[in-house]
């Protein structure tokens, strides 16, 4: 830990997968001596899994803290810097260990690999850095493959790196153009406020109106950002090219300084033109730019200087080794490198020596950090306010100022005594217990040894005097126990199995110590409220720091204290936190009390900082049960300690009892239940075939069959309960693709909607907080990509209403109509009431509070003025009985479709009419309100059928959940790509050739359900030249009738009557309703017209 947080950088190395980041991490590791040179690249050190080190990724992002003295030109002092480095998974399964490390750091450095360029997990993760407002530096690796693999001339590398540079540069113009777009629109809106407000204050006409719009900043133009400062420029420092395999990385201003004192110019002029279209005239020594080379082939700087050596080196020692020339090299650069070694076989131990002294690695990386990454103090005051205010433009976040102590403290990284004490636990993480700092054996020093050796030859002259013979028992082990127990016995070893969860964290404020008492406040504590409000109550908890630790990859170095901006490990939050929280409170030092009473005088401490937004969509769900029925206990736990210790795994019981699992892809489903199996649950278990979700849909086809009812729009179906008490009428008709789409995007505004019509029902009506808690979770658990609103809360109906206007026909006046959405009432279908006088959710809290106001002024003992009659309480509990059964019908229809039971997408549904008891008497109405309860189920029943057979009297069709594929490979190897692809029934929607190399990417769509085991399939088929990734992209339908039969002449002559090409859509439906146990209508024995006779 540094003392002085000026000197502490948090960083993390983020890029695609097989990109180098963990060879690179290991190049540094070198640096401080955590692992051997001639290891560094093959060991991995930061992999600490088994299985990680199997297949060569990493799974689980760790940290490390390493040392770098660097001492500053002009300066004699050495400054001691900590950098905080946190190491990330590339491959897009694990995309949200990312999210958790970003949000802990200040700056990235962003890796990619120069013949691959910028894939798709390299936008994501530039994303990432941008949202989480981290300094990126680029890391071009791997460039030895540009020598030894393309077998480019300098000048071919020059221009290939220029252009990847470009891409970059690129995507993170895209970024700057969204934002800037975002803040432009912002600009308007308040704009139009101002205005808005102006009019209504009623300002005077002439100066006074003029006076006021400079008052109010009505006229105040659109404040244009320069973007000079976000792109990847190698004379700005923010730019490494490297080689973590081969040890070498540099940055422009290395060469620059070392070239300035033979060529006699200012270092800082030279690193200004050694990138770019630069050249040295030969005549007059002089730098010329590109239009001064009047025709003459010279060689850019940067290839002239840099590039020209660094080939000659690889030329003469691993290409074609020269002996002679690698002296001459060596004897040239001033390196020190022993005769043994020069006559080395190992080229390529003999190249990373050279480059090791010549072009460090962990140097450069090191020196780059430092100057391009802002220390704590300097990062948080950019990176907070966004944290703190999540809505604020760009450029907002430098000019806000702190409201408050926290907010101080917060912004300029205050380690005080007295400074709040706010640290992030981003997630939690399992370690065996056997493998803690406090329960390792300890090995006793040279000095110890000789002291017990000492005490034991005293202890049997001792021994001897009184006449006892056993040495034995007076033997010292040479690894004892911290605490001098003795060596443990099976039963012990066994409790050293378990698992131990530890939160990582990093400190944004104060100092904390062990046994600190302080406030943990979860992800959804309301921070607007009191923490004694009943909703804040449990999602804030009293936590007392039982341990803190450095990280050091796989060792953890136990400390008493941290200092803020440091990244740490704290125990002492298992069964409280259960992915991420804020552990807050007053700078008090140890001893005090905290409890909950407390909480209150402490408010202006606690903030929630939670909340990550993961870029992998959990979608492949797999049923778990033990082999051993006797195990569930133990398989329920360990679901909950993997629940604890995977930010990506969603774990839950679903209705039918069955214990299910959703992960992010098949590798890490592969990896969670490698988890279960040896760490958590530790019993054998057996999984289920992955369970794939679809949606359902129904389309307006050409050939379809006549309506189901006569002489009635299609869709439309009469339904009635038993005895006919409530007959109704209802119609289902399949949504505009403009307004699916709509609701699609905007469910966070629906979920929104629906939490403040929750809390305008209030008293009975209102919810249980598990009841609503248990919607939200439902409404989460959805399969879907999380996707930004395109509209504002407060926009969202007027959008609304557009978009069925712009439809046109009958959906012109729906969105005054509509009931609710569903399903989970966050859904993308609607429920519209065509009932004269119905209900609208537009005007729904007018309704419900007009409800509440009747019904108290009916039940109250004293008649006031406007007292509804008997007829208007019996409307009132009428509507309020059939409100119900409708929308619940809608809600179960929505969410259990017709084909086999998957939610539906784009449908609505109309109610019509609703008749009671046929002709709506006064008796039969009596009737019907004294079978109430009975009634209401029937009802229930009906219209949820209702609903399904409305859907069917379209053409259905099944929407399948789909994967975008992108593949990298060779072009010998095209072939048997493609042809993999289609034997799994995906398409292929763009292929693009790198330029300057041999590889193609290939972009193609492919169903989650064809995908298992499609990695595996295609590395063997191109002999590992090719290897997907996979991300969820959303639905596509499948444009096929599950119920399609051959019935026209040409399909019969085609197909034949047993439709000898199987139906794909009826296959995947008949697969599902197999697996969820519904009828499926599958023939036993087919092609029975011959006989079979067996011969004894």
């Amino acid at each position: 830990m540094a003392d002085d947080k000026e000197q502490v950088r948090v960083i993390t190395t983020i890029g695609h997968v097989d990109h180098g980041k963990t060879t690179f991490v290991d190049s540094l590791l070198v640096a401080n001596n955590i692992i051997s040179p001639r290891m560094a690249g093959k060991i991995r050190y930061m992999d600490s899994r088994e299985d990680e080190q199997q297949r060569g990724i990493t799974m689980e992002s760790s940290a490390v803290s390493l040392r770098f003295k660097m001492s500053k030109a002009g300066q004699g002092s050495i400054d001691n810097y900590v950098i905080n480095l946190i190491d990330t998974p590339g491959h897009v399964d694990f995309s949200t260990e990312v999210s958790t490390a970003s949000r802990l750091c200040d700056g990235a450095l962003v890796l990619v690999d120069v013949v691959e360029g910028v894939c798709t997990q390299t936008i994501t993760v530039l994303r990432q850095a941008w949202l989480d407002r981290l300094r990126p530096i680029l890391v071009i690796n791997k460039c030895d493959r540009l020598i030894t693999e393309l077998k480019l001339a300098p000048i071919e590398a020059y221009h290939h790196l220029a252009q990847l540079i470009e891409q970059v540069n690129a995507v993170m113009g895209s970024f700057f153009a969204a934002e800037r777009m975002e803040d432009d629109m912002r600009w308007r809106d308040e704009r139009e406020r101002r205005v808005k407000e102006r009019k209504e204050r009623g300002a005077d006409e002439g100066e006074s109106a003029a006076a006021s719009n400079t008052e109010d900043g009505i006229d105040e133009a659109f404040k244009e950002k320069d973007d000079e400062d976000l792109y990847f420029l190698p004379d700005r420092g923010n730019v490494l090219f490297a080689s973590a395999i081969d040890g070498w990385a540099f940055r422009v201003g290395k060469f620059a300084q070392l070239y300035a004192a033979k060529l006699g110019v200012k270092e800082a002029n030279l690193r200004r033109v050694l990138w770019g279209d630069f050249y040295l005239d030969p005549k007059t020594k002089r730098v010329i730019s590109h239009k001064h080379l009047k025709g003459r082939n010279l060689k850019p700087l940067f290839v002239q200087f840099v590039l020209d050596n660094i080939w000659a080196v690889y030329q003469n020692v691993v290409i074609e080794p020269n002996p002679d020339k690698v002296t001459k090299i060596v004897d040239t650069l001033g390196l020190k490198i022993p005769p043994r070694d020069l006559k080395s076989k190992d080229t390529r131990y003999l190249l990373s020596l050279i480059f090791s002294q010549w072009l460090s690695l962990s140097t450069a990386t090191f020196q780059a950090v430092v100057e391009v990454v802002p220390p704590p103090s300097l990062a948080q005051r950019q990176r907070i306010p966004k944290m703190l205010y999540p809505d604020l433009s760009y450029d907002a976040t430098t000019d806000i100022q702190p409201k408050n102590k926290l907010e101080e403290d917060l912004y300029s990284c205050n380690d005080g005594p007295n400074a709040t004490i706010i640290a992030y636990v981003s997630k939690m993480f399992a370690v065996k217990k056997k493998e803690m700092p406090e329960n390792k054996r300890k090995i006793l020093t040279a000095e110890e040894m000789r002291a017990a050796g000492r005490a034991a030859r005293e202890a049997r002259a001792a021994a001897a005097a009184a006449g006892a013979t056993s040495a034995e028992a007076t033997s010292v082990p040479l690894e004892v126990p911290p605490d001098g127990t003795p060596a443990p016995d099976e039963k012990n070893e066994d409790e050293g199995e378990e698992e131990v969860l530890l939160g990582f964290a990093r400190l944004y404020s104060g100092t904390i110590s062990r046994g600190t008492k302080l406030f943990c406040v979860l992800p959804k504590y309301n921070s607007s409220l009191m923490p004694s409000h009943s909703s804040n109550v449990k999602h804030l908890a009293a936590v007392d720091v039982a341990s803190l630790y450095v990280m050091m990859g796989r060792e953890l170095v136990p400390v008493e204290s941290v200092k803020a901006g440091n990244v740490f490990a704290v125990a002492g939050l298992a069964g409280i936190v259960g992915r991420n929280a804020t552990i807050c409170g007053p700078g008090l030092g140890l001893g005090r009390t905290v409890d909950l009473q407390q909480a209150n005088a402490e408010k202006e401490c606690l903030v929630n900082l939670a909340g990550i937004s993961g870029q992998a969509a959990p979608i492949v769900r797999v049923a778990l049960e033990p082999e051993n029925p006797a195990d569930l206990p133990k398989l329920v736990s360990g679901l909950r300690l993997l629940n604890q210790a995977d930010p990506c795994v969603e774990t839950f019981q679903q209705e039918t009892g069955e214990y299910v699992i959703l992960t992010a892809g098949e590798l890490h489903l592969e990896r969670c239940l490698k988890d279960l199996r040896e760490r958590f649950a530790k019993v054998e278990i057996q999984a289920s075939q992955p369970i794939v979700p679809y949606r359902e849909m129904a389309v307006k086809a050409p050939d379809m069959a006549p309506p189901k009812t006569p002489n009635a729009k299609r869709g439309t179906i009469l339904g009635s309960t038993a005895q006919n008490l409530v007959t109704f009428t209802v119609r289902a008709a399949p949504l505009p693709q403009a307004i699916t789409e709509f609701l699609l995007a905007n469910v966070s505004i629906l979920k929104r909607l629906h939490r403040e019509g929750q809390q305008k029902k209030g008293g009975e009506a209102t919810p249980r907080p598990d009841q609503q808690e248990a919607v939200a979770d439902d409404a989460d658990i959805t399969d879907e990509i999380s996707r930004q609103a395109t509209v504002k809360p407060e926009d969202f109906w007027k959008s609304l209403d557009a978009l069925c206007k712009q439809a046109g026909g009958e959906w012109v006046d729906v969105a005054d109509k509509i009931w609710a959405f569903g399903p989970h009432r966050v859904g993308p279908n609607i429920l519209v009431d065509r009932m004269t006088g119905g209900s609208s959710l537009r005007k729904k809290s007018q309704k419900l509070n007009l409800l509440r106001v009747d019904l108290a002024a009916l039940t109250s003992s004293t008649p006031e003025v406007g007292t509804p009659t008997a007829s208007v309480s019996g409307e009132i509990r009428y509507l309020r009985d059939f409100d119900d059964c409708f929308e619940t019908a809608f809600q179960i229809a929505t969410n259990q479709g017709p084909l086999c039971a998957e939610p539906m997408q784009g449908m609505a549904f109309f109610v019509e009419s609703i008749q009671l008891g046929g002709e709506g008497s006064a008796a039969d109405a009596d009737a019907v309100q004294s079978k109430a309860v009975t009634v209401r189920g029937a009802l229930i029943t009906a219209v949820k059928e209702a609903y399904r057979s409305g859907l069917l009297d379209w053409s259905p069709r099944l929407m399948l959940a789909m994967y975008s594929c992108d593949i990298q490979a060779a072009t010998d190897v095209l072939g048997k790509v493609y042809a993999v692809v289609a034997r799994r029934k995906g398409r292929i929607v763009s292929e693009e050739m790198k330029e300057g190399t041999s590889f193609f990417t290939i972009r193609a769509m492919l169903p989650v359900v064809e995908s298992f085991g499609f990695a595996d399939e295609i590395r063997k088929r191109t002999s590992g030249a090719a290897s997907p990734q996979l991300i969820f992209s959303g639905y596509e339908v499948l444009d096929l009738d599950p119920f399609w039969v051959p019935t026209t002449e040409e399909e019969l002559e085609d197909l034949g009557e047993k439709a000898d090409r199987a139906n794909v859509a009826r296959l995947y439906m008949d697969a599902v309703r197999k697996r969820k146990g519904m009828f499926v209508d599958q023939k036993i024995v087919e092609f029975a017209e011959k006989q079979r006779t067996l011969k004894k």
